[in-house]
């Protein structure tokens, strides 16, 4: 935290306010030098739609001009770690910048926006990404890749869920991505299972977690049968629940005790990934779960109004949607609101 105190003095030294104003403004390099050695916590401004344009990797997105800037920004960033934001041209990053000192943040406001930023050669991305803080104050970042495919940084920590390259014409490009801590793997259909990603995420070190199944067909593995407990290391646990189907007709895509979804808890944050499941009785043992990823794709996992069973059941505090392929979700958020779970709608590319 020093190091990050020391780092933005500096720049608030070289760049100082002006007119009263309060927070930094810097250019580009000096915007992707806060960010890649301060650890500094990217925010994006722009609409929703303009995030999933393209945008900065690890940015999270909460629009400036929506109704709840100040409330949104105090749930999902961390008042001990500056922000970076920015926005287009960088005047409603200006703005954001001085509604967040107000509240206490510390915000660095890239000047020209992301239009500075692309004219510089610099890289952008269409992943979505989703920031929550732990108990202690760690921060984990969730990934939306593609289908069932999930990043997840906790702590610096890489885990990859389900990773899988190419979907018919979807593709995950995973080469810039590190190599990975941690790969779970749910079960062995190939929108989940993919011995080629596996292969270029894995370093030494690297722990594969999935069933017996995948494990037999890679010829490596930590094998977890539905119940088994497991500690990772670094503070993380996982557990393996069931995951499969109950409705006749359907059960011979996913048999019981076959699958795995996973619990992940990490200093106190709990996280949920169903798996392909549909709304199992053994989801009302599942307690306590601040994230959950429940699939929603009918006649593989769950329609909408299963989904909406499922959620009732877990109570997340947050949940995604995931795996939905052409299933509308749409209206999940607006059908839980009176339960008090936040329902997001992830873009999985």
């Amino acid at each position: 935290m020093k190091r990050v105190m020391t780092f933005l003095m500096t720049l608030l030294g070289l760049n100082s306010g002006c007119g009263g104003q309060t927070f930094v403004n810097v250019d580009v390099d000096a915007f992707a030098e806060l960010v890649s050695k301060s650890g500094a916590q990217l925010l994006d401004v722009r609409t929703a739609k303009e995030f999933a344009e393209g945008h900065l990797e690890g940015a999270v997105n909460i629009d400036v001009n929506g109704q709840n800037f100040i409330q949104e920004a105090k749930a999902q960033l961390n008042p001990l770690l500056p922000v970076a934001v920015y926005c287009r041209s960088g005047r409603r990053s200006a703005n954001a910048a001085g509604l967040l000192e107000a509240e206490g943040f510390k915000a660095v406001n890239l000047k020209g926006g992301i239009l500075a930023w692309k004219e510089k050669g610099m890289p952008v991305t269409t992943f979505e990404v989703d920031v929550f803080t732990t108990p202690s104050g760690k921060q984990v970042k969730f990934y939306a890749l593609m289908h069932a495919c999930i990043r997840i940084v906790a702590d610096g920590r890489e885990i990859q869920i389900d990773p899988v390259g190419q979907l018919g014409n979807r593709r995950v490009d995973y080469t810039p991505m590190p190599k990975a801590d941690y790969i779970l793997v749910t079960h062995e259909h190939r929108d989940h299972f993919d011995p080629e990603v596996i292969s270029l995420l894995s370093a030494e070190g690297t722990q594969l977690v999935t069933n017996r199944r995948c494990a037999d067909m890679l010829g490596r593995g930590q094998v977890m049968a539905n119940g088994d407990m497991l500690m990772l290391g670094d503070g993380l646990t996982l557990e393996a629940v069931p995951a499969y189907n109950i409705t006749e007709g359907r059960t011979q895509f996913h048999p019981k005790g076959r699958d795995n979804g996973f619990i992940l808890t990490f200093d106190g944050l709990r996280i949920y990934i169903a798996g392909d499941t549909e709304d199992i009785p053994e989801m009302a043992d599942i307690k306590d779960i601040d994230i959950a990823f429940m699939p929603c794709n009918q006649p593989y996992t769950m329609t909408p109004d299963q989904l909406i069973r499922a959620a009732r059941t877990v109570k997340p505090r947050v949940l995604f949607p995931y795996h939905y392929g052409d299933t509308n979700v749409d209206t999940l958020p607006a059908a839980l609101q009176a339960d008090g779970i936040d329902v997001r709608i992830r873009h999985y590319e």
